[in-house]
């Protein structure tokens, strides 16, 4: 890859984006090729586990905050005929996806950072290793506390004692995969603070102003996605609320520095 990205023709960014491309999909495909031949243990010990009350999350809640379930009611099904291929697949695709983000990012960044001014790539070094564990705490806070609050929430809650939960494996696996996945994005929001306010469209005035606004949308959100007792909300929001406090940390401290140059 050349240094100097500016000098390039438009036809050879192309032909390195293609590249970068294609390096991001082997890295996708072989880690899916992994999942795939694994997949039947993967299923059992990371997905159909969190309708368990073994679990740990729903031990952790049961032991220090007294939340404590003895049964989840819940069944599972496959209704089509490639339902189960089609969502191993799925599962297979999306764990490659999270796995890879650290190198799949890198490749993107790595196509975009040429293109920075020398101040400009200063300021945002270390972003690769940021992002990455951002976005793997978010995964992290998904998959053992969103996650199962939302298995615990609608796999116990009935309308009527005569009907059953009785889930397909597309409803139950979708849920699972798109909580966890959005989690990962939503723990971005420090970044994506420090890109907006590196191009001047957000301030930390801007964000301590609307900082209720977006409290009463967390709390929100929170009761959206979690059961109706308030500590799991409470658990819930407190990350998200740190996430903002802290964009407000890295936007402030930004034009702090802007000021001073």
């Amino acid at each position: 890859m050349k240094e100097d990205n500016n000098s390039m023709p438009f036809l050879e960014h192309l032909e390195e984006l293609r590249w970068r491309l294609v390096r991001c999909a082997v890295s996708i495909l072989l880690v899916s090729a992994i999942i795939w031949i694994y997949q039947e243990w993967i299923i059992d010990t990371l997905f159909l586990s969190m309708k368990d009350p073994s679990f740990v999350t729903y031990r952790i809640f049961c032991e220090y905050f007294g939340i404590c379930i003895e049964e989840i009611p819940l069944k599972m099904q496959s209704t089509t005929m490639a339902g189960q291929f089609s969502y191993g697949l799925m599962m297979s695709i999306m764990g490659g996806v999270v796995i890879s983000f650290p190198y799949l990012f890198f490749q993107i960044w790595s196509f975009i950072k040429p293109g920075l001014k020398q101040n400009e790539k200063s300021a945002v070094k270390g972003i690769v290793f940021y992002v990455s564990i951002l976005f793997f705490l978010g995964i992290l806070f998904g998959y053992f506390i969103v996650a199962p609050l939302c298995v615990q929430f609608f796999g116990t809650y009935q309308i009527s004692k005569h009907i059953e939960n009785i889930f397909t494996i597309s409803s139950y696996m979708s849920t699972i995969i798109s909580t966890v996945f959005y989690s990962g994005l939503l723990f971005l929001l420090p970044v994506i603070a420090y890109i907006l306010g590196k191009m001047d469209v957000v301030t930390a005035e801007f964000l301590r102003k609307y900082r209720k606004h977006a409290i009463v949308g967390v709390l929100i959100l929170a009761a959206v996605i979690t059961p109706p007792d308030l500590i799991s909300q409470i658990i819930v929001a407190i990350p998200i609320v740190l996430l903002y406090e802290i964009s407000i940390f890295v936007v402030a401290r930004l034009q702090k520095k802007k000021y001073n140059a």
